[in-house]
C-alpha cells in the first residue's frame, strides 16, 4: 500500500538523538501519517549497523501506522523503497564522512528511494525556519552537547566537527555539569574559591557532601543520565546569585555567540537580517541570565538577527527538509 500523495513524493523523516529517536511518514501533500518514538542513536558506543538496529524498530512502527511495507531486509540490495525519500538527521554525524557512512547503512535497509543524512543540528534548524519563505539561518543546538549549523538556500552550510574538546568545544548541559562539579570539589578541598554549588550539587542526591558525590560518581552509583540533573542545579545556584554559578551560564553564553556569530560570517550573513534559532533542552528553558546574555551579545555582534527559540520537535525539521528536497510547494511545507 503506497503513502497517499504519492510515493515518489512521500518522506521519510527521523531525528535520531543520543537519548531518542523521533520518525514520522509524511505523504506528498504534508499530511502525517505514521509517527514512532524509538531508543537512542549511538554508533560510536554500538556500532553503525546495531545503531540502525534502533532507528529500524521506530521507522517499522511508522511506516506500519501509514500503511506501507517497511522495505527490505538490512544486508540485501534496495529496491524500489518504502517511501520517496528518507531525511535523516542524526546525532553523531558530525563528519562528513560519518554521514556519507551512515546514508549507505540506510540505503541497505530499503527505506526509500532516496537519503539524505545530516548532523541533527540541522533538524532543528529547518524546524526554526518554517515562518520562512526559504531555508536560510544559522541553528545553536545546547542540549546534553552543544553544536552550530548554517544553511542558505542555495545548498551552501556552515558547520563546526563538534566532537568535544579536541575540536574546541565547549558546554551544552553536559559540559555544563561537570564545570560545576570542578568548581564544587575544589571549593570543598581548598583549592578553588567558595561557591554554593558546594552544597546544593550533593543536595540533589540527598548526599552531605561533595566528597560524597565524588565517591558516588567515581564507583558508578550514580548514571550519566543522572549527572545531567546537575545543570538545572547550577541554573537555579546561579539564579541565587553565586558568582561562580553565574560566570559559567556566562560563558555558556558567550560560546552560543561565538559559534553563531562565526556561522553567520562564513555564509555572509552576519551584516544581515537573518534568524539564529536557538534549540535544545538548554536554551529551550529560557533560563533568564543565559536567555538575556545571548540576545545582548548578538545584538552587539550581529545587530541585525533574531534570535528565535525554538521548542518544536527536531523530527519537524526532518520532514522540512525532506519536503525540500522532493521539491515540494510552500502550501505542503505550512500544512
Amino acid at each position: 500500500m503506497g503513502v497517499g500523495g504519492g510515493v515518489g513524493t512521500s518522506v521519510l523523516a527521523i531525528d535520531a538523538g543520543n537519548s531518542k529517536t523521533d520518525v514520522a511518514v509524511v505523504t506528498g501533500g504534508g499530511r502525517i501519517v505514521g509517527a514512532a518514538r524509538g531508543g537512542g542513536f549511538q554508533p560510536p558506543r554500538v556500532g553503525v549497523e546495531a545503531a540502525v538496529d534502533v532507528l529500524a524498530e521506530a521507522v517499522a512502527r511508522a511506516l506500519a501506522e501509514a500503511g506501507v511495507e517497511a522495505g527490505v531486509e538490512a544486508g540485501s540490495e534496495a529496491g524500489a523503497g518504502s517511501v520517496g525519500h528518507v531525511s535523516a538527521c542524526l546525532a553523531n554525524a558530525d563528519l562528513p564522512v560519518e554521514e556519507r557512512q551512515l546514508a549507505d547503512a540506510l540505503r541497505r535497509r530499503g527505506w526509500g528511494a532516496s537519503v539524505e543524512v545530516r548532523n541533527d543540528t540541522f533538524a532543528v534548524l529547518r524546524a526554526g525556519l518554517l515562518e520562512d519563505a526559504e531555508p536560510r539561518g544559522v541553528a545553536v543546538v545546547c542540549g546534553a552537547g552543544i553544536n552550530c549549523a548554517g544553511m542558505l538556500p542555495d545548498g551552501r552550510t556552515a558547520r563546526f566537527p563538534a566532537i568535544g574538546r579536541i575540536s574546541g568545544d565547549w558546554g551544552g548541559g553536559g559540559g555544563l555539569a561537570e564545570e560545576a562539579l570542578w568548581h564544587a570539589a575544589r571549593a570543598e578541598d581548598g583549592r578553588g574559591g567558595p561557591t554554593a554549588l558546594r552544597e546544593a550539587l550533593p543536595a540533589h542526591f540527598g548526599l552531605a557532601s561533595m566528597y560524597a558525590l565524588i565517591e558516588a560518581l567515581h564507583l558508578g552509583h550514580l548514571t550519566l543520565a543522572q549527572r545531567h540533573e546537575l545543570t538545572p542545579v547550577l541554573f537555579a545556584t546561579a539564579a541565587a546569585g553565586d558568582a561562580v554559578a553565574r560566570a559559567l551560564v556566562d560563558r555558556m553564553a558567550d560560546e552560543v555567540v561565538a559559534m553563531s556569530t562565526v556561522a553567520l560570517d562564513r555564509l555572509g550573513l552576519l551584516g544581515e537580517e537573518v534568524p539564529v534559532v536557538l534549540g535544545g533542552s538548554v536554551l529551550a528553558a529560557r533560563h533568564p541570565q543565559l536567555d538575556d546574555r545571548i540576545r545582548l551579545l548578538l545584538s552587539e555582534r550581529a545587530p541585525k538577527a533574531e534570535p528565535r527559540v525554538v521548542t518544536a520537535r527536531p523530527v519537524l525539521g526532518a520532514a522540512l527538509l525532506g519536503l525540500d528536497q522532493v521539491g515540494a510547494p510552500t502550501e505542503v511545507h505550512a500544512r
